[in-house]
């Protein structure tokens, strides 16, 4: 039996549950390989291949892995495993009569939410986030930015060491709040080791801090270039009013069914430059309805686990899908 048709059978006497879609870092070699050696998928596939000028299959499949981790065809291969897994995973809940409460993603995987939601088609969102990929590479010469992921330290800290060592022409600032003791900052490479100085003046208790491996600091003022190159290009993409609740990174608010389109739109240019509310947004979600991870990997199970332990988060990915039709 199938990993997802047991997760169905647990929330068989639910009428609700949510769905959360993951971001960048999420990636793998060889993700959605059942998926997208799927026939039924062939015509999408390769419509998506020639709308996007590369083959993101096979990318995706055959690598390298070098090549998958640049933000410009990261973004695109997380999606298009998400909506993938969605597909299916949305014929299981029909089957069963499960409604979807909310949709919520992490970063980039707010598009596959806005794609689960209606608001965006699925081609459109590839080719968004294929240039904002390029938008936020292309934002800062390398070496400038760094992100580092600050653990078990309260968020107020990690707020006023990000303020008391930033500069005017050289900022930091918390980029993504994953959970309540893991605070991603990002900003201007000087700013973020003066705030790992002062983090180790002024904390006291255990802490630790990790520099992430990533080509640019993404979600960081630095990122305001991003924004604007990316506000002239959805300005001419069609967004749909979304069908379903949706949670929005930049200010945790639930969004409800027939939102304005334009009101979408300015979320998602706002989110380029501004901070992932992740754990604010995991705790709108209700304890009494089930969550599935739907995308790449098992990120957001984990951080759910660190954010709220009574909210069931059960990911999705490596399920053989053929059982499910």
């Amino acid at each position: 039996m199938a990993l997802l048709y047991s997760l169905i059978e647990k929330v068989f006497d639910m009428k609700t549950i949510n769905l959360l879609f993951p971001g960048q870092g999420s990636q793998y070699v060889g993700m959605a390989k059942e998926l997208l050696h799927k026939e039924s998928n062939q015509p999408l596939i390769t419509q998506i291949n020639e709308r996007l000028g590369f083959n993101l299959a096979a990318l995706m499949l055959e690598g390298p892995e070098e090549k998958l981790k640049l933000t410009q065809f990261t973004q695109p291969a997380i999606v298009l495993h998400s909506y993938l897994i969605f597909i299916e995973l949305k014929k299981a809940l029909e089957k069963n009569n499960i409604e979807i409460g909310n949709v919520l993603g992490h970063s980039v995987g707010e598009y596959s939410a806005l794609v689960a939601c209606g608001s965006l088609t699925i081609h459109d969102a590839l080719s968004a986030v294929h240039q904002r990929g390029i938008f936020m590479q292309k934002a800062v010469p390398e070496g400038k930015g760094k992100m580092l992921a600050v653990l078990k330290v309260p968020k107020e800290k990690v707020e006023k060491g990000c303020k008391e060592c930033s500069l005017e022409d050289q900022k930091v600032m918390p980029a993504n709040y994953n959970s309540p003791s893991q605070i991603v900052v990002s900003g201007d490479s000087a700013a973020c080791d003066r705030l790992s100085d002062w983090l180790s003046d002024n904390i006291s208790e255990p802490y630790k801090i990790i520099e992430l491996k990533v080509s640019a600091p993404f979600h960081s003022s630095l990122m305001k270039p991003a924004a604007r190159n990316l506000e002239k290009f959805i300005k001419n993409m069609k967004l749909e009013s979304n069908i379903l609740p949706y949670i929005a990174n930049v200010d945790a608010r639930k969004y409800e069914h027939s939102t304005s389109p334009e009101i979408i739109k300015s979320n998602l240019i706002n989110q380029v430059a501004g901070s992932v509310l992740w754990t604010q947004s995991f705790m709108k979600l209700s304890e009494d309805q089930h969550c599935f991870e739907v995308g790449p990997g098992k990120t957001l199970m984990g951080l759910g686990r660190s954010i709220n332990r009574n909210i069931k988060v059960s990911p999705t990915d490596g399920v053989d899908i053929n059982k499910l039709i």
